[in-house]
């Protein structure tokens, strides 16, 4: 499978247009098998250096050809990305391990994003005002910062490049991009497609490491001005820190502790619906896992019991199976996080009902597998109920009433998505106004985000920006004044009003 899919042994480095060689690699192991799928370089910071020199000669030419142009090379890109992107799933599953049609999802996400994004060439749009003054014009645009760094994480390897490259493409910026070394195969992909696609060289440079390496080499270079990151909160803290006393702009999505809250006028069969796919899609792995169910206390077992049905039907292994619903976790660390706190959810009291132990018999041994798991009876103050585990868990929670199921989902550091089935139009309105988080679904789980809207949260899972939507384009982009004064005198502003 892997030589039908990936016709190279060894990733290389990405810069100023040419593939190459780092001194040192590391093997790329697919979580579903324990199979080496590739080598990939482990960089130092004089390769983010020469990334760096070749980004920041080809923006200034970049940021000269005009906008709709530019487009057009994403829209290109996002053309032959439609073409190839059952090969893109396959290796996407293969690299991330979850399931085929997960894969498909994020590739699809990927299009969208360059479609949308090549949109925004003819547009860009800044603002016309009245001066104060006669004989006066004044308007403001965007100007693009210059060159740009982005930091991926290894669950969502394309969409989430694409989310953060596609706008600073668009507008007028070159890009130093670190993927995730668990899943770099997206990034060699995406490059050979938009440099087919006839972006010129230098605008997009990739560079393989480690975050101590790379990461940090790209935080630290006073010729980037701008990082955007996804990933941990530790992380994020850190580059937040470095980036400030740069004066450098930051960009940063981090951790979600999302709630589905169920009320009793709900349907119950579609909530339950949206539980399982919020919570073991991706095996628990993103962002915006559903880790807690907030539920009434009048429908608590009849949910218990939908779940554990649904549960029981789950299948589980190889994503690359399309008969499997749930594939790995991404690595041993990862099994390790979740298996720790399954014993703190035990401790404080937490019921376990199902799952709650890794997948290692005959059928699993090579891979990275673990059961999905529900706990009940958790109270709001719990760790399992306030910490974010990145694993196939729910924790939930019974309540008496709406209002304490917004005070249950508004009571934890995080707010990137949350999400209530109710048949109640009021409790609708209420829900979308006091929910505190980024995303509000209503009727729907807490995933399925889309391009043309805003992606990021409130609190500790962000800092404030946007991925995706128009707003993706603030973080790559500087507002310019322009004031145009064709009076042949000098106007004063404030002062000559009079």
């Amino acid at each position: 499978m892997r030589e039908a899919l990936l016709n190279t042994k060894k990733l290389q480095n990405f810069i100023d247009g040419e593939w190459l060689e780092a001194r040192e690699a590391a093997p790329v192991v697919n979580p579903a098998n324990g199979e080496t799928i590739v080598d990939v370089p482990l960089s130092k910071g004089e390769d983010v250096n020469k990334a760096v020199l070749a980004a920041k000669k080809a923006q200034k030419e970049w940021a000269l050809v005009p906008a709709p142009q530019r487009a057009e090379v994403l829209f290109t890109a996002g053309q032959m990305m439609k073409e190839r992107k059952e090969h893109l799933s396959k290796l996407l599953t293969m690299e991330n391990g979850k399931v085929l049609e997960e894969a498909r999802g994020e590739v699809q996400e990927g299009i969208d994003m360059a479609f949308y994004m090549a949109g925004e060439g003819r547009r860009l749009f800044g603002h016309t005002t009245p001066a104060e003054l006669p004989n006066k014009f004044s308007m403001s645009q965007r100007a693009p910062v210059g060159v740009v760094g982005i930091i991926t994480p290894w669950n969502f390897p394309i969409a989430i490049a694409t989310w953060k490259s596609f706008p600073a493409i668009v507008a007028g910026n070159a890009v130093i991009w670190k993927p995730a070394t668990e899943t770099p195969i997206m990034a060699f992909e995406l490059a050979k497609i938009l440099e087919e696609a006839g972006l010129p060289k230098g605008v997009l440079n990739v560079v393989y490491g480690k975050g101590s390496e790379v990461g940090d080499a790209m935080v630290h270079h006073d010729d980037i001005r701008v990082i955007s990151f996804t990933g941990s909160n530790e992380t994020g803290r850190h580059i937040a820190s470095e980036c400030g006393k740069q004066l450098k702009k930051v960009s940063l999505e981090m951790g979600g502790k999302n709630a589905i809250t169920v009320m009793d006028d709900a349907d119950l069969d579609l909530a339950v619906e949206g539980i399982i796919w919020s919570a073991y899609g991706t095996s628990g792995q993103r962002c915006t896992a559903a880790s807690r169910v907030i539920v009434h206390e009048n429908v608590k077992e009849k949910v218990e019991e939908r779940l554990l049905a649904q549960i029981e039907k789950l299948t589980i292994g190889d994503g690359l199976d399309e008969s499997n619903k749930v594939g790995p976790i991404i690595n041993k660390a990862g099994l390790e996080k979740i298996e720790k706190y399954i014993q703190i959810g035990k401790e404080e009291g937490a019921k376990l009902m199902a799952g709650g132990y890794v997948l290692d018999n005959d059928n699993y041994a090579a891979g990275h597998y673990f059961a999905p798991t529900l706990f009940t009876d958790c109270t709001a103050d719990m760790r399992i109920s306030q910490e974010e585990i990145f694993g196939p868990v729910i924790s939930l929670i019974p309540v008496k009433s709406f209002e304490e199921a917004i005070e249950v989902n508004n009571g934890v550091k995080y707010g990137l998505s949350s999400s209530i089935f109710t048949t109640d139009a009021n409790r609708v309105f209420q829900a979308q106004r006091d929910l505190d988080t980024g995303i509000v679904y209503v009727n729907a789980g807490t995933t399925g985000a889309e391009i043309h809207l805003p992606f990021g949260g409130t609190k500790g899972t962000g800092n404030g920006h946007r991925d995706s939507g128009v707003q993706a384009l603030d973080v790559f982009t500087e507002w310019k004044a322009v004031y145009i004064d064709y009076s042949g005198k000098l106007q004063r502003a404030q002062i000559d009003t009079e």
